[in-house]
């Protein structure tokens, strides 16, 4: 941990724990701000509360702070399991790149999500390369939001499946009442640790006017839980530190408005690989990593900054407008392919875990086995090296108003963005001796990959929402205009000079949505919904545009028990798919494949029921369920170079999409402590497209994860806190790609404390 960030945490904990030695009574919580305060960001959230989100047209999963701290989870994957209609393809069991779908949208790097912080695209290139290499650091964030049906519409590109937004701390307290903030310190199994803490507040600035600030750093590490064949790390670290600066207006003063100044930097290394095991080695021992991935290493690097200014014209008219930049440099530098059997020439490594018996010499080089000496030229190591920018600004109109029996929420929004992906990408060459690697051969930066790729595009989206007595109609149109450059250049030598190819597109689209619910009686709400998906190709792809037309209907009820239940068709006219690395090769990275016809179908149902409320006890036992049937077919038979693909046969069923997923939680919640457990099972499903029984060489284990936390509070300010993930420690297979098996996380038991001040 580097010393500014133990000094500020080491600050923020002793500040806190003076406060809660001294005694000193809770400060009064700021108020819950609604649409007439000068709160920055409100009006470009998706849903931003739970009740909001069960008003709304469409599907919407709302999960706040509170929900948040019951697990502490870092791992996104696991806090999505508590929204319906989410899939999840688990890689590194610490959730440092997660794979995220959405009704059948696909997985890979989440790239067919529209992922936001704050209510801003945050995917290092959005447009021109969405695969989230980045992917903010839950453990800073105070709420999540996920985002179906009609609702997808607002943000884009990519409208097929939804939306995920994180919410980040905002700057604490009040004015007049001092510093405000929280820290935490949890240590763990594999040497985890996560130190946390944020501290800042707001100050009287004159009668008119109040300034705040805000610092909040983040530290987490960890040893991996996999074991290296030769020793050394398969865990992780990073540093992520977040500084604010606001000025607004006081209650009263007129002409609400507010400036906000928000800068994020992040650090990671991370001892990550994409190289498996094959399915012997892995009934064996789950946890083991070949000799061949002990180079391998991820290196990022993160800067966002954003300037938001909110702006209440009136007492019903909301003008935001957000200016940001992000740039993202990563560098993973991973084993790619080995020399084959005939030593001429090499085999990437998912063709060797995919069938080891037919290269038994490659597979030796990749585990290192005793004995085995490779040759100079055993083991092709490629640094995956790349720079993004994301940059852009928009700006959101909100505004109430009736007309005659009407009322109308109307908003519009107009933003103009950028984006960009550099790939100046080497190979080098590893001896493979006796388990341990020599490099022999540095290659040339930009001999591999030499390209850049370029978006420009301009979105508009305007959306009303009419109520008129018991309905309420959402309808909403999205204009997007994308411009889309790939420029190529040589590497033989490499050189930026001279490209030796430039190919530029362009989609101009409309995408239009409508969502209605009806209160059919006080407790039962009707829903409804439909709307155009899209998402864009690459940068010169020749492939067409991803296109769908997606439709929901079920309905809610809010009583003793809360109910929800929504079933969905997304009736695709052409499914996009894209090679990367990540889905296992096999094709040139970078092209995109069409899948043609696909229909995804199903039905997501949440519930939630207090026991000891409804039998009158004096505490509370929560209870709830989520749950997700999925179904997916293709429509056409095709046969493309596309992993996950490959021969297709008309109702072969998706990938990586499990039919079935339940997560089940209960809890035992008194005035100073609580203990809840969430149980999650997900049915098997298959690593590519087929039908039938699923090959043991393509099966994703169905799993039943049992997860616990407790926490006791030892004053109004104070808590200590404890959980067990994977509590029966279930060994399971996550994914099968990017090359082999990969397993899920083991128990991770982790302890700590709480802080507020």
């Amino acid at each position: 941990m580097n010393r500014t960030l133990t000094s500020v945490l080491a600050l923020a904990v002793s500040t806190a724990a003076s406060s809660v030695l001294a005694g000193e009574p809770p400060r009064a919580a700021a108020p819950t701000p609604t649409w007439e305060d000068p709160v920055v960001l409100r009006p470009v959230v998706v849903v931003g509360s739970r009740a909001e989100a069960r008003a709304v047209g469409g599907s919407a999963t709302y999960l706040d702070e509170a929900a948040l701290e019951t697990f502490a989870y870092s791992d996104v994957n696991r806090v999505l399991r508590q929204a319906p209609g989410v899939v999840l393809q688990e890689e590194d069991g610490f959730g440092l790149r997660p794979n995220i779908g959405i009704r059948g949208s696909g997985t890979d790097r989440s790239a067919r999500v529209a992922l936001m912080e704050d209510g801003v695209l945050i995917a290092p290139a959005p447009y021109a390369a969405p695969a989230a290499y980045y992917f903010p650091r839950l453990a800073r964030m105070t709420g999540v939001e996920v985002t179906k049906g009609p609702g997808a519409i607002k943000y884009g590109p990519l409208t097929t499946g939804g939306s995920v937004n994180l919410t980040s701390t905002p700057i604490g307290g009040g004015a007049g009442e001092g510093l405000a903030g929280r820290a935490s310190l949890v240590g763990g199994d594999f040497g985890g640790v996560r130190a946390h803490g944020a501290i800042g507040g707001w100050i009287e600035a004159g009668p008119d006017w109040q300034v705040g600030g805000q610092i909040e750093l983040l530290h987490e590490q960890s040893d991996g839980f996999k074991r290296l064949d030769n020793g050394g790390s398969t865990g992780f670290d990073i540093d992520d530190a977040v500084f604010r600066l606001g000025l607004r207006t006081a209650p009263g003063a007129g002409m609400a408005q507010a400036l906000s100044l928000k800068y994020q930097t992040l650090t990671e290394r991370s001892d990550e690989t994409y190289l498996g095991l094959t399915l012997a080695d892995f009934a064996a021992d789950p946890y083991r990593r070949y000799a061949g991935s002990q180079v391998d290493v991820m290196n990022v690097d993160h800067d966002t900054l954003q300037l938001t200014h909110s702006l209440d014209v009136s007492p019903s008219v909301n003008l935001t407008t957000t200016a940001y930049r992000h740039d993202t440099t990563r560098a993973w530098y991973k084993l790619n392919d080995v020399r084959n059997g005939a030593g001429t020439g090499w085999v990437g490594i998912a063709t060797v875990l995919a069938d080891p018996a037919a290269h038994p010499v490659s597979l030796g080089i990749l585990r290192g086995d005793p004995g085995v000496v490779s040759g100079a030229q055993g083991l092709r190591v490629r640094n995956n090296n790349r720079a993004y920018v994301s940059e852009g600004i928009q700006s959101v109109v909100t505004t109430r108003f009736d007309t005659g029996g009407l009322s109308h929420a109307l908003e519009l929004s107009a933003r103009y963005h950028q984006d960009s992906e550099d790939r100046f990408q080497r190979d080098d060459v590893y001896r493979m001796d006796d388990g341990a690697m020599t490099l022999t051969t540095r290659g040339v930066d930009g001999a591999q990959t030499n390209r850049v790729g370029e978006a420009e595009a301009w979105a508009f989206f305007v959306r009303d929402t009419l109520r008129a007595g018991r309905l309420t109609v959402t309808p909403g149109l999205r204009y997007e205009s994308i411009d889309l450059r790939r420029i190529d250049y040589p590497t033989s030598p490499p050189g930026r000079d001279a490209p030796t190819r430039v190919v530029e597109t362009g989609f101009d689209v409309w995408i239009p949505g409508v969502g209605a619910t009806y209160q059919l009686t006080d407790s039962i709400l009707l829903v409804a919904g439909a709307h155009r998906g899209f998402a864009n190709p690459g940068p010169g792809s020749d492939a067409d545009p991803e296109t769908s037309w997606n439709y929901e209907a079920g309905l809610r009820y809010d009583g003793a028990v809360s109910l929800e239940a929504i079933a969905y068709l997304n009736d695709y006219d052409n499914l996009l798919g894209s090679c990367t690395a990540s889905t296992g090769g096999g094709c040139v990275i970078g092209d995109q494949f069409s899948g043609g016809a696909v229909e995804v179908r199903g039905l997501e149902v949440t519930a939630s029921w207090d026991a000891g409320e409804a039998f009158g006890r004096g505490f509370g036992v929560p209870v709830s369920l989520v749950y997700t049937l999925s179904d997916g077919e293709f429509q056409t038979s095709f046969s493309s170079d596309y992993d996950p693909w490959g021969v297709v046969a008309a109702g072969d069923e998706l990938p990586y999409l499990p039919r079935h997923q339940l997560t089940l939680n209960a809890g035992l919640d008194f005035d100073r402590w609580s203990l809840d457990a969430s149980v999650n099972r997900v049915s098997e499903t298959r690593a590519s497209a087929g039908s039938g029984p699923i090959a043991a060489g393509d099966r994703i284990d169905a799993r039943t994860l049992v997860d616990l936390a407790a926490t006791v509070e030892l004053t109004d300010r104070a808590a200590l806190f404890a959980s067990v993930q994977n509590v029966t420690d279930e060994v399971y297979t996550a994914a099968l790609s990017p090359a082999g098996a990969r397993p899920g996380a083991p128990r991770l038991a982790m302890a700590g404390v709480r802080l507020r001040f």
